[in-house]
């Protein structure tokens, strides 16, 4: 009983609580100006994003309302704005070719699962783990595959090909050989009109002025040869799960799953980016996850594709003045508002225009300053950055991740191995001697003869310094297996700062060594946490049981010495 309620509680703490409602009674007028704002920003990016992701415009613009609603209210950030995303479109254009809208409705309805379970599970602090130089390498690697998926609208040709760049290629090609400079020029100027206009009055929504421009002299010059959005259903489709098919659930799972990481993946780190915009906020990842699951669950049964939160939108709600989520809610509710009454317009917007504003959303998501930072801060840092960029561009996002994630551990692993070590250390000289030995000299020390007896000399004291684990544990316990002329070492073990099987088990084959040569090996300083592992594999066992583990290296060393001069051969009688 007492797990069903743990579990009920688990659970019932991600969904909206009080607190959600003291924060919007804040300041109400503000948030429903700054989601005004938002909403102004969106719609653009809205039909943008639906248009590159090869499902059409209105699927963005039902995205950008149901997930917009669902994730302001349900997920774990009072700034976070959601919806269609350029990162998404990269993952789902390839799904698009090979199964059609059907399965990217079915890839979102399988990933908003997905996303629920890790947030009951609470899984969503794990992102916080993820390493710098591999987000960065994500993020501008999604920044290039956008503007290559934006090459074919942009120039006013088809393109064909399995990858985005081979897309891109083949339209170059076909426009190379028919150039026509009405489409590059309207996306170039739009482009260009986002990028100085941003530096210029960041306030001012200079997207939608943009796109109204380009739409407006499309009309006016009947001449000009540009694609149009074309027709738009005035209102958002009855909800239906006539998509579904159970038969392509194992075919469609692996895109779920990229499906699934991207989104978390994206909303956790915008939710950290907003939280670091502002002072007094911070976000629930395992509540955003949930509530970007269930945005995730109920867009695809009205005809949108998979949402995730947008950095963009949410630095725009942030910079409005946004205090709670009524902000984000409000952005979801102008847009349906438009989808319902302005949908004729909108359907006469041109597609190069559309490419424009993604190519300036590009640029703006490439941070040079951090990157050329990361590049020049560690070799394993540039490493990491150049690989998951390279991945992400030419093979896919959740590839890249992966790949970026698994060099970054190595890497890490590599730095760690190199901080352990094991050091010699002086003994202390004890009263009834006169020659204090540096560790050095203990460790190269030859066994001395019964005619020139030093007992201090048969004795070497080793201090095992940081982990003990599978990357260093040979290297550096095999040193032991070089020590000569001694007949007794002691371990000093109070430094290691973590100890696994791998390690324990090379420390027991190198005290088994040891003692094959007669030599008689003392540990001391083991910490509790480390003694469970040793004990576990039965590691020293012996040891303990004939009293040669200590608690401090005071009472090894005494009893070494003992050893030895209990060893010490006897004067010759005259």
């Amino acid at each position: 009983m007492q797990t069903l309620f743990r579990g009920w509680g688990r659970v019932a703490g991600l969904f909206p609580g009080p607190g959600d409602l003291v924060a919007v009674r804040r300041a109400p007028g503000r948030d429903l100006l700054a989601g005004l704002t938002v909403a102004v920003v969106a719609l653009p990016l809205a039909l943008a994003f639906g248009v590159a992701s090869g499902v059409g415009a209105q699927a963005g613009l039902v995205t950008a309302v149901v997930a917009g609603a669902l994730a302001a209210v349900f997920g774990g950030s009072n700034l976070q704005v959601s919806g269609p995303t350029g990162a998404m479109t990269v993952v789902l254009v390839p799904v698009v070719q090979r199964h059609g809208t059907e399965g990217v409705l079915m890839v979102g309805l399988l990933a908003g699962v997905l996303l629920v379970a890790v947030a009951v599970l609470r899984l969503g602090r794990a992102a916080k783990y993820l390493p710098l130089p591999v987000v960065e390498g994500f993020t501008a690697g999604i920044a290039v595959v956008i503007a290559l998926q934006q090459v074919p609208a942009a120039l006013g040709a088809a393109g064909e090909g399995e990858k985005v760049w081979q897309v891109a290629a083949h339209a170059t090609v076909r426009f190379l050989e028919h150039p026509d400079a009405d489409a590059p020029a309207m996306a170039l100027g739009v482009a260009a009109l986002l990028l100085v206009g941003a530096r210029w009055r960041p306030g001012v929504p200079f997207s939608l002025l943009a796109v109204a421009a380009a739409t407006l002299l499309a009309e006016a010059l009947p001449t000009l040869d540009v694609a149009r959005i074309g027709a738009l259903p005035n209102g958002l489709p009855a909800p239906s799960l006539a998509f579904f098919d159970a038969s392509m659930l194992v075919v469609l799972l692996p895109s779920a799953l990229a499906v699934a990481a991207l989104a978390g993946l994206e909303s956790l780190l915008c939710a950290s980016v907003a939280d670091g915009m502002t002072t007094g906020q911070r976000h629930d990842p395992d509540r955003e996850l949930f509530g970007q699951g269930l945005a995730n669950l109920a867009t695809p049964l009205f005809g949108g594709v998979p949402a995730t939160a947008a950095i963009a939108r949410t630095a725009v709600n942030v910079r409005a003045g946004a205090s709670s989520r009524l902000a984000a809610l409000t952005h979801a509710l102008v847009l349906a508002v438009i989808v319902f009454s302005a949908a004729g317009l909108v359907s006469h917007i041109p597609l190069p225009a559309l490419a424009g504003v993604l190519l300036a959303t590009c640029v703006r998501m490439v941070q040079v300053s951090t990157l050329t930072a990361l590049a020049r801060s560690t070799r394993a840092d540039a490493a990491v950055l150049a690989v998951t960029f390279v991945v992400t561009v030419a093979v896919d996002l959740v590839t890249a991740v992966v790949i970026g994630i698994g060099l970054a551990v190595v890497l890490a692993l590599r730095q760690v191995t190199r901080s352990a070590r094991l050091e010699p250390i002086p003994l202390p000289a004890d009263e009834t001697e006169t020659e204090p030995e540096t560790g050095a000299e203990i460790a190269a020390e030859t066994e001395t003869t019964p005619a020139a007896p030093h007992p201090h000399r048969r004795i070497a004291v080793f201090r095992l310094d940081g982990p003990l684990f599978f990357p260093a544990a040979h290297r550096l316990v095999t040193r032991l297996s070089e020590v000569q002329g001694v007949q007794v070492v002691i371990l000093r073990m109070s430094r290691v700062t973590a100890i696994d099987a791998t390690g324990a088990g090379v420390l027991g084959e190198a005290i088994t060594d040891l003692e094959a040569r007669g030599v008689t090996v003392l540990l001391s300083g083991v910490q509790p946490d480390h003694d469970q592992v040793l004990d576990a594999l039965r590691i020293a066992e012996h040891l303990r049981r004939d009293h040669l583990v200590f608690p401090d290296t005071r009472g090894a060393i005494g009893h070494a010495r003992e050893l030895v001069r209990a060893d010490r051969p006897k004067p010759a009688a005259h």
